[in-house]
């Protein structure tokens, strides 16, 4: 029997498989962040496909927490009402629908990626000032933030449990929180973006105090039952950075916050950054912290071949794998995937006449 095709639960959600849609930006909100019809079916393909978790994309707490101004957000009741269509949908598929909780930081207000520009939006073009620990921006065409201080940093969390509650209002079944790739929650934790010297800053302990204080807002807020995940970036692959080292302390601290799951991607804290991209190469991060902190991992990068995949979970390197770009292309890989790992697919009634 495949591993990757048996259920994996996390408090009292089941989730049907070991396959996962990753969180992909779409920028393809309107300037309310409200999802759109885009995400609906965007969204709804890969439940459809067969994966057993679909996230959405960066869904940002706060307007000003998002990566562009066409980005998705949860600050409202009115996104409440426009994600329900979405997550009963994925859910009907027999997928469980989640959601990734976020806040851009200094990478706020810029153009998305396909536009002709690069760097900050302005405000004449729906831009705004970005947030972060400090005042320096991440790069020299982005838009310098401002330094949060003790209030800002206390509606940032309230912000993030806020929108979780929301989330469960929506008809999430799990919460992500994303505190990866050089957004808000990293941009705190890293030590090649935050220089504070105040409670917030400093050694790892005051660091990590933010993305600590976020998860057990977060886990308040959806009560025992709900799973929550958080994506680290477990190494920032720069000498000096947040290393895979502080990234099994930080795990078995989100545990302790009521963590269920550790979802490990890397980088983004540096535009420095050599990575050593290949096939499976952030495995090997998940498998560590699953087996020095104690904690279940989700596996992120480059994985292709149903093989590749039943083999991560098989050896316990990762308990869930997460598929990005080979889901764009393929949105029915799991089916395919567990065809060719000798397990029955399932797909919908209405596709049947096609296996």
């Amino acid at each position: 029997m495949s591993t990757l095709f048996t259920p994996l639960a996390l408090r009292a959600v089941t989730l049907p498989n070991r396959v996962a849609l990753a969180p992909m930006c779409q920028y393809t909100a309107g300037p309310d962040g409200l999802p759109t019809g885009w995400h609906l079916v965007h969204l709804g393909t890969r439940a459809v496909g067969g994966a057993g978790l679909v996230l959405t994309e960066a869904t940002a707490v706060l307007p000003d927490g998002r990566i562009s101004p066409q980005d998705t957000g949860l600050w409202s009741g009115a996104h409440v009402d426009a994600w329900r269509p979405v997550t009963a949908f994925v859910a009907a598929q027999g997928a469980v629908p989640a959601v990734q909780l976020a806040h851009a930081g200094f990478k706020a207000s810029t153009y998305r990626p396909w536009e002709p520009r690069r760097g900050g939006v302005p405000d004449t073009e729906g831009g705004w000032t970005p947030v972060g620990p400090g005042n320096e921006p991440f790069v020299p065409d982005y838009r310098r933030p401002t330094a949060l201080d003790e209030s800002g940093i206390a509606a940032v969390v309230e912000a993030f449990a806020a929108a979780a509650g929301r989330a469960v209002d929506a008809g999430f079944q799990a919460v992500e929180i994303h505190a990866a790739h050089g957004y808000l929650l990293h941009e705190f934790l890293s030590p090649l973006t935050n220089h504070r010297t105040d409670g917030w800053g400093g050694d790892r302990a005051g660091r990590m105090r933010l993305t600590l204080a976020v998860a057990r807002a977060v886990r308040a807020a959806v009560g025992e039952d709900l799973p929550v995940l958080a994506r680290i970036s477990a190494t920032d692959w720069v000498d000096g950075g947040w290393s895979v080292d502080d990234s099994v302390v930080l795990a078995g601290e989100l545990a302790a916050a009521g963590v269920d799951l550790v979802d490990c991607s890397s980088g983004g804290a540096s535009p420095d950054a050599t990575v050593p991209v290949g096939p499976g190469y952030q495995v090997p991060l998940a498998a560590r912290i699953r087996r020095e902190a104690g904690v279940a991992t989700g596996a992120v990068g480059l994985i292709v071949e149903p093989e590749q995949a039943e083999q991560i979970v098989a050896a316990g390197e990762a308990d869930l794998v997460l598929l990005g770009r080979e889901l764009l292309r393929d949105p029915y890989w799991p089916h395919r995937a567990a065809a060719k790992l000798g397990t029955t697919p399932t797909w919908p009634s209405q596709y049947l006449r096609a296996t």
